[in-house]
């Protein structure tokens, strides 16, 4: 049996590389808040607030622009089978849904067309009563219009009056 050491790795907060006990650099911030770094150039880095992932040896550029993939085993995607059930929905209750799904194309053909043509029938009477309205409103006004002419100047001839105003 070979002589193998569990020993507990961290990593380093800059390049994401593993730290193995007794190695390292350890800086606590002024907040208490602790950076682990691989070496002094990695915690060089950090306090000149280089962003790792513009390094090309640190781990986050490496994850970033997909290199290493063959080391991380991906695991392939079942679909889940699809159970289909037989549902009532609202407004339609099962025994109308399998009554209506058991009827022939032809039947359901003729049931849309007859609807249809009920529809444009009622659209069409809805626009003949709005002509006829129309109409009417038209021959009001163009009555009281005449009438008004008439009232207002009998002899037909020019306006006679002041017609004044500033100037």
């Amino acid at each position: 049996m070979p002589n193998v050491c569990f020993c507990r790795t961290e990593l380093c907060r800059f390049s994401g590389s593993k730290i193995y006990p007794g190695k390292g650099i350890r800086f606590v911030r002024s907040d208490s808040q602790v950076f682990l770094f691989l070496s002094s150039k990695c915690k060089r880095y950090f306090h000149n607030r280089l962003k790792p992932a513009k390094l090309t040896w640190t781990a986050m550029y490496r994850k970033q622009h997909k290199k290493d993939i063959h080391d991380e085993t991906v695991k392939k995607r079942r679909r889940a089978t699809k159970k289909s059930h037989s549902r009532s929905i609202v407004g339609a209750t099962l025994e109308v849904i399998q009554k209506k799904r058991a009827e022939k194309p032809e039947v359901r053909d003729a049931a849309r067309e007859a609807a249809l043509r009920e529809i444009k029938e009622r659209i069409k009477k809805t626009k003949d009563e709005k002509k006829a309205k129309k109409a009417e409103v038209l021959a009001k006004t163009q009555k009281t219009q005449v009438k008004g002419n008439i009232a207002k100047n009998p002899k037909g001839g020019p306006k006679l009056g002041g017609g004044g105003g500033k100037r």
